[in-house]
């Protein structure tokens, strides 16, 4: 597969699953092939979250698949990765966390620019069954009212 310029891999779960609240772009820090593998587009975070640990902010079960073209110094696919943030942005998530019993969570991988990893993380609070239903509803709805208003055009 050949080298990406603009990576971009969604979680297309999280808007369903949680109610967004506050969203912050951070850095990743990766090791050795791991970006070669991003801008592959070889990189999952469907079921990755964000935890933290001695004050540092991890993403967990973030997927990196191994890069093709490397030789035994590969990375290992599922390793907690570091993420990179202000000092003051840590502490006010992490408050958040521990005070509200909110959640951090993927959104987008990405790369900037200058072919930076960046990952955009968002605080939000999980959706119970009932809400879930509410959106299904709202999206049949929407298909419905666009179906009869392109038949009434027509």
């Amino acid at each position: 597969m050949a080298i990406q310029k603009n990576v971009k891999i969604k979680n297309r779960k999280a808007r369903f699953e949680y109610e967004i609240l506050d969203t912050y772009t951070a850095g990743i820090v990766l090791r050795g092939t791991e970006i070669k593998a991003i801008r592959e587009g070889k990189a999952s975070i469907a079921e990755s979250f964000c935890e933290f640990s001695n004050g540092e902010l991890f993403v967990i079960n973030m997927t990196v698949q191994e890069y093709s073209h490397a030789t035994h110094y590969n990375h290992s696919p599922k390793s907690e990765r570091k993420l990179l943030l202000n000092r003051s942005e840590l502490k006010k998530l992490e408050k958040e966390v521990k005070n509200s019993g909110l959640t951090i969570i993927p959104l987008v991988l990405f790369t900037n620019s200058k072919g930076l990893a960046k990952i955009d993380i968002a605080l939000a609070r999980g959706k119970k069954q009932f809400d879930k239903r509410e959106v299904i509803k709202e999206r049949d709805s929407k298909r419905q009212l666009s179906r009869i208003k392109k038949a009434f055009n027509n």
